[in-house]
């Protein structure tokens, strides 16, 4: 399953940006897709997750109140819509999907090391 992440780039602080995720080769009704983010030097972090059947959703703390998905592009497709960007939001981020859907009391489980393809990342720089 070959994963294609797009639309990072360059945006000043307090801008948008939109990334897009797709997995053309990916057949299934339970799965989990979702975003992640790798700064230099930490761990990857989950941004959002949503479980195809159900559409179920889980963003990460730094996501939160800023950023939103859409799947308005088709059921193997995850949009990331980042709002009010900081530095801090700098990362390459990754998308990334599991062929199954778990669920827990705080939504769905994806947790990286559980994720089965990943796409290449897409560098965001958030700088004035």
């Amino acid at each position: 399953v070959q994963l294609q992440a797009s639309g990072g780039g360059l945006v000043q602080p307090g801008g948008s940006l939109r990334l897009s995720c797709a997995a053309p080769g990916f057949t299934g009704t339970f799965y989990t897709i979702g975003w992640f983010r790798q700064a230099p030097g930490k761990e990857r972090e989950g941004v959002v997750c949503i479980t195809n059947s159900n559409g179920k959703t889980k963003f990460g703390d730094s996501a939160k109140g800023r950023f939103t998905v859409s799947r308005d592009k088709g059921p193997n497709t995850l949009d990331l819509q980042m709002n009010n960007l900081n530095p801090e939001d700098t990362a390459v981020y990754y998308c990334a999907l599991r062929g199954m859907e778990v669920a827990t009391a705080l939504g769905p489980a994806c947790p990286a090391g559980g994720m089965d393809y990943w796409g290449k990342g897409t560098q965001v720089t958030v700088s004035s």
